[in-house]
């Protein structure tokens, strides 16, 4: 992979560059502060080498990028019962919508947007305490990166839970239509802290590297998940993880990705690579705006679609 190392240079030379960076989330109010003059960029490849450019190893709030591994904690935990309580389908509506969970009678769209995330942390919080569950997911990040200096950015945490007013509107309709099995302050604490992780484009590449390898993780030989349940991860974000723009973003780049509000996309070239890159300002969509341009770019050089 070091043949590229100057490709991703070149790339993020030409991102931060560019004048269009978006613009940074700014209903999150710890999120209006963050500089949006960076762009990092860094490629796992599944033989254990690591290549990055720009703000690589700068840690951001990993946002709803979170929900990949709370998925597939919760399919640890039960399986293919989760999709009694969640569909499989993408949303054409943003991803806090409520028009269509009361719509579709509490059953949410799909694992990625908040709603069907709420689900997923319910799952895991089961008859634990808020504390000990955010505690769980963490150290699965961290086994995963390898990483134990991976951190929950509390204040982002505080601060999300201070202006989340649609999101405790989402989580008392999920109550209503009995799809919850906790009280939503409890789910709502849970969601808040997992999307409050902070990591690096590096980490977070090497996080998710088990899903571009088929379930196992290549640097230390451990199955993660089964091969099947990585490739339905694989296409869930494919056509759900960017909300109501993943079809145009798998026309565009081709890739299986999740996004994330804090500016972060995760994205994985099954049987050869995971990405992930950083760039805090975000296209209507609420997504990074540089980042999916920058993964655009890199998919044409490398030929890395999986569209062929």
């Amino acid at each position: 992979m070091s043949d590229y190392r100057d490709e991703l240079e070149a790339l993020a030379a030409r991102m931060l560059a560019r004048p269009d960076k978006g613009a940074v989330a700014d209903y999150i109010p710890e999120l209006r502060h963050v500089d949006s003059q960076q762009f990092g960029i860094a490629v796992a490849s599944i033989d254990g080498e690591v290549v990055s450019a720009g703000h690589a190893d700068e840690a951001f709030s990993i946002q709803s990028i979170s929900k990949v591994f709370t998925l597939t904690l919760a399919l640890g935990a039960i399986g293919d019962q989760l999709w009694r309580r969640v569909r499989r389908e993408p949303s054409a509506d943003p991803f806090n919508s409520i028009i269509q969970l009361e719509t579709e009678k509490g059953i949410p769209r799909n694992p990625f947007i908040n709603s069907g995330a709420m689900i997923v942390a319910d799952v895991l919080l089961g008859t634990h305490e808020p504390r000990e569950t955010i505690g769980e997911i963490l150290r699965f990040v961290r086994f995963l990166a390898d990483d134990e200096s991976i951190v929950i950015d509390h204040h982002v945490a505080r601060s999300e839970r201070q202006t989340d007013f649609r999101n405790v509107a989402l989580a008392n309709y999920l109550a209503a239509f009995e799809n919850l099995r906790n009280a939503p302050e409890r789910v709502l604490g849970v969601y808040a802290h997992h999307c409050a992780i902070r990591m690096s484009c590096r980490q977070l590449a090497l996080a998710g590297l088990f899903l571009a390898a088929g379930g196992i993780n290549p640097r230390t030989d451990s199955r993660i998940v089964s091969r099947e349940r990585a490739r339905r991860i694989n296409a869930l974000m494919l056509t759900c993880g960017q909300y109501e723009d993943s079809g145009d973003f798998a026309f565009q780049v081709g890739l299986p990705a999740k996004s994330g509000v804090g500016g972060g996309i995760f994205a994985t070239v099954p049987g050869r690579a995971s990405i992930a890159v950083w760039s805090p300002g975000l296209n209507p969509s609420g997504s990074s705006h540089l980042g999916s341009i920058a993964l655009q770019e890199l998919v044409a050089m490398r030929g890395w679609s999986v569209f062929g």
